[in-house]
């Protein structure tokens, strides 16, 4: 597989076992820690939700959902969820959450498009979180603010891993780099956006890139979003557009960025309706998400997914995300793998 990336003399910290027991430390302590930082309360979420709600996140845009018939709704649609990035937002009013306070769960989707490769898999598992906002806490700042306890939640992890387990060693910088994604390019205005990535991340070791989904001065974007979840294209005081990004840090065992969050501030309806006509997707004003927005029924605020297969891949140094979860794999791949010290579970 041209994509595999096959560290030289890799070989496992950890052998099954272990791995098993590091992945529920994992989990379980970070969970605990986010939930502390951020003042989140676990609910309960669908694994699909009915084609034609504007509920399902649209990630680029281009992903095809899996959907199958329900036989008891008359056939009707359903789709297995990318993410919960809206519906989160919905059951934030369902819930009737206080400013300052929160939700998450754990979201289990299929992307059926994913190009498979280290760190890309056709399951996903994260940590969705949503909180609601004040209209003031809608900044810069603010965004900056619950990036550094989101990293120090990583951070705290990585410190208990390593007791666990002494022969695995950490390697995270104590501190998070900010930069925007115009920033980004007017530094290596010859690299590509995943080249960009990877040259900050070596120098800074851990990045937070703002600023993601609307066009940069080369007339393009650093990365796709959806326009009725993350606000990209709010312009702040410092002239930079955007009030969202990706936790991003240098991965020594791959020799390359990792991606562990993507995070924002979620549009209120004037961003909303920004960014639709941008995109040419006026046409989801209709839909029941977009409605309940532009009529004033779900509150301001901020959310984002962690990825939790990628978190237990970094603190227990793995090399191939399928070394710690169950999936499909072509058999080219695994058989790369297991040649370059990879088991695949």
């Amino acid at each position: 597989m041209s994509k595999l990336i096959k560290p030289q003399g890799y070989k496992a910290l950890l052998d099954m076992r272990q791995t098993e027991q590091g992945i529920k430390l994992i989990k379980e302590f970070f969970q605990q820690n986010l939930a502390t930082e951020l003042r989140l309360r676990r609910v309960t979420a669908p694994l699909f939700v009915l084609q034609g709600l504007g509920i399902n996140d649209d990630l680029n845009g281009v992903e095809r959902p899996v959907t199958f018939p329900i036989k008891d709704l008359g056939d009707a649609k359903a789709e297995v969820v990318h993410s919960l990035a809206k519906w989160k937002r919905l059951t934030l009013a369902e819930y009737n959450i206080e400013p300052g306070y929160g939700i998450y769960t754990d979201m289990n989707a299929i992307r059926a498009d994913e190009e498979l490769d280290n760190l890309h898999s056709l399951y996903v598992d994260q940590w969705d979180w949503e909180a609601v906002v004040t209209k003031k806490d809608r900044c810069v700042e603010f965004l900056e603010d619950v990036v550094r306890r989101i990293y120090a939640a990583i951070r705290r992890t990585e410190y208990l891993t390593c007791e666990t387990y002494p022969q695995i060693k950490p390697f995270l910088p104590e501190k998070i780099h900010f930069i925007h994604a115009q920033e980004l390019l007017d530094m290596y205005p010859d690299k590509t956006p995943k080249e960009r990535e990877d040259a900050i991340c070596e120098k800074y070791g851990a990045v937070f890139v703002e600023g993601i989904g609307g066009k940069l001065s080369d007339g393009k974007k650093h990365d796709g979003r959806a326009p009725d979840y993350d606000d990209w294209s709010t312009v702040a005081e410092n002239g930079k557009a955007g009030l969202n990004g990706d936790i991003l840090i240098w991965y020594p065992i791959l020799g390359r960025s990792f991606e562990l969050s993507s995070m924002g501030i979620r549009v209120d309806k004037e961003s909303l309706l920004r960014q639709l006509k941008l995109e040419g997707k006026e046409d989801r004003e209709k839909l029941f998400f977009h409605q309940q927005l532009l009529n004033d029924k779900m509150p301001l605020s901020i959310g984002g997914g962690i990825g939790q297969s990628r978190l237990c891949m970094v603190m227990l140094h793995k090399a191939h995300i399928g070394e710690i979860q169950a999936s499909i794999w072509p058999e080219d791949m695994r058989e790369e793998c297991k040649a370059a010290g990879m088991q695949l579970i």
